[in-house]
């Protein structure tokens, strides 16, 4: 895959609509030609501590942040055409197609996954486990900030660029 757009979103609980930051990062020709991040008001608004623990995110990071149905719609043109990928897809996807269906939006289509792939390039045992964070141990990439929507679809992208 040479051309893509990596993924990642933060949500505020557990209701997959939450989501509360959002990356991404565009792959052109195997490059990393743009990045976009964004805080955003979780819908349901409120913060489980829990959650807070993983992002270190609050309702004083969002409370003026635009909402999700704002964020997708102004990033539409931008994302047209690219194959979503994100590590465990099954959670951004899950995320990213309820937030759609709060705002009324078409859901993208399905993501790639770099964790599946990885589960099966992956020997058992090679690696600590397959986490973004132990991949990106494993393979050398850099991954500044984990939980930080925007560090995580970087090293997503880069990941899938090795894996995919």
């Amino acid at each position: 895959m040479d051309n893509f757009i990596a993924i990642d979103v933060e949500t505020a609980n557990f209701e997959p609509s939450s989501i509360c930051a959002i990356g991404a990062v565009k792959v052109e020709n195997s490059v990393i030609t743009d990045r976009r991040y964004t805080l955003v008001r979780p819908e349901p608004d409120w913060y489980s501590p829990a959650c807070v623990r993983v992002h270190g995110l609050t309702d004083n990071d969002t409370f003026d942040a635009p909402s999700f149905g704002t964020v997708w719609k102004s990033w539409a043109e931008w994302l047209d055409g690219f194959t979503l990928v994100a590590h465990n897809a099954p959670f951004d996807s899950r995320c990213i197609a309820a937030a759609c269906r709060t705002y009324g939006l078409e859901p993208p289509q399905p993501f790639k996954c770099t964790l599946a792939a990885a589960r099966r390039a992956i020997p058992r045992g090679m690696c600590a486990s397959k986490s973004l964070d132990s991949l990106c141990d494993f393979f050398g990439i850099t991954l500044r900030n984990h939980h930080c929507a925007i560090d995580d679809a970087e090293a997503c992208a880069k990941l899938a660029l090795t894996l995919l």
